[in-house]
């Protein structure tokens, strides 16, 4: 079960690095499989580092809130989910940057990984392995961003808000299923 939460946890987390990845990848004049690595490298990495530091961080409070800890793990994942439906939902037509800029690559891959290092307090006080975790984020995150970047390059931004959606009610759902079981429901 610990492997199937995680994927999925994984797999929620990556919707924003879809997203970007699949702009970097409209961007691109002709599909290469080296920025398609180079992108699902970056977003992989830091959505399986972001969570470690949230993870140290939340590590120093949880003895504090283990009691309520529950409630603290579904309120971050439900505001994560919520906003990404939000955010999924919003008609505005953003700009696709062109060609491959790294500078821009790391914060980008920063930025999407926010919520990650959310996901990474939420470990501290369900007491989580973290480490099995972060790895199985990131590869989750590296797999579905290089396939992001040739998805964009074929198909356009077709399928990217139906998976922001799907991201958003996933993290919702495991939410729900932490406070649940936090208060002994199952």
């Amino acid at each position: 079960m610990f492997f199937i939460n995680t994927f999925f946890l994984g797999v929620s987390l990556s919707m924003d690095a879809f997203a970007v990845s699949v702009c970097k990848g409209l961007s691109m004049k002709k599909f290469s499989r080296a920025n398609a690595l180079i992108i699902g490298g970056f977003f992989g990495f830091f959505q399986a580092f972001m969570p470690l530091v949230g993870w140290a961080v939340g590590k120093q409070f949880a003895r504090f809130v283990s009691s309520f800890s529950h409630w603290i793990a579904f309120a971050l994942l439900a505001f994560i989910g919520t906003k990404m439906l939000i955010e999924a939902v919003k008609d505005d037509d953003k700009e696709i940057p062109e060609g491959m800029d790294y500078k821009e690559l790391l914060i980008l891959a920063l930025a999407t990984s926010i919520d990650a290092l959310a996901v990474g307090v939420v470990f501290a006080f369900q007491g989580t392995k973290v480490l099995p975790s972060c790895a199985i984020i990131g590869i989750v995150t590296f797999v579905i961003s290089a396939a992001g970047v040739f998805i964009g390059s074929r198909f356009g931004a077709k399928y990217n808000k139906s998976a922001q959606i799907a991201g958003g009610i996933i993290l919702i759902a495991l939410g729900i299923k932490l406070l649940l079981n936090g208060l002994g429901v199952f």
